[in-house]
């Protein structure tokens, strides 16, 4: 596996033919898969619950990330850990007890992320950074595909970073929202471990292997320009 992760989001897969989707990803090279779950009040939409997640978790190897767009997550850590997840990333805004959700997590024996929104800022994370395998940088605002990438979570990744290297940590920071070739580098070069992309591997005319190894290429890119630069990663 390289220095960074590819995480396609399967928000952006065809529902009606969702086991070859996932099973598209797998062939293609991903490292995991980010299922984003939406509960129509945190954000403006309605996916899938557990059940939907089990049944993937039945026809792929991959890890599960459910990224819990949803209020009150705490509701719902076990049944998704029950369904498969490896890890479950709740967001910071959407609970006034994020280290309390956390502890859920690990006592469920997952890993935990928390997310952030594109106007929620980096400094949020001071006091959980310490508890999470993975932060999460939300670079459109959640709710939709298909969504133009904010730069600004460029900046919000370098901080997520200096933040970790502060404090030792080795943790995971991922990127989610309008990433494809264009702007992979980019974000690797600032501090995202793990890139999630729907659109740009989904909706790739070349098809989903194809353009995962175009998002990898353009990721190796980035990492050597943080190791030029002597950032981030030996």
């Amino acid at each position: 596996m390289s220095a960074f992760t590819i995480a396609p989001s399967l928000l952006s897969a065809d529902f009606a033919y969702l086991a070859e989707a996932v099973q598209a990803a797998e062939a293609g090279g991903a490292d995991w898969l980010h299922l984003d779950v939406m509960d129509g009040l945190f954000v403006p939409n309605l996916t899938f619950g557990p059940a939907v997640v089990a049944a993937i978790r039945r026809v792929t190897r991959l890890p599960l990330e459910v990224h819990l767009m949803i209020v009150q997550p705490e509701r719902y850590l076990e049944a998704f850990a029950e369904a498969g997840a490896e890890r479950l990333t709740v967001h910071y805004e959407a609970t006034p007890h994020v280290h309390r959700a956390v502890q859920q997590i690990h006592a469920l024996e997952r890993q935990a992320g928390v997310a952030i929104n594109p106007a929620t800022p980096v400094t949020v994370l001071e006091d959980v950074i310490e508890d999470v395998e993975l932060v999460l940088v939300m670079s459109v605002n959640p709710g939709f595909g298909g969504q133009e990438f904010i730069p600004r979570a460029v900046t919000k990744l370098a901080r997520c970073r200096e933040m970790a290297a502060r404090r030792g940590l080795r943790l995971d920071i991922e990127v989610d929202g309008g990433i494809g070739p264009e702007n992979a580098a980019q974000v690797v070069a600032a501090g995202a471990t793990v890139l999630v992309a729907g659109s740009a591997v989904y909706g790739a005319p070349e098809g989903v292997a194809a353009a995962i190894a175009e998002l990898r290429t353009a990721g190796q890119q980035g990492l050597l320009t943080a190791q030029r630069q002597g950032e981030w990663r030996a």
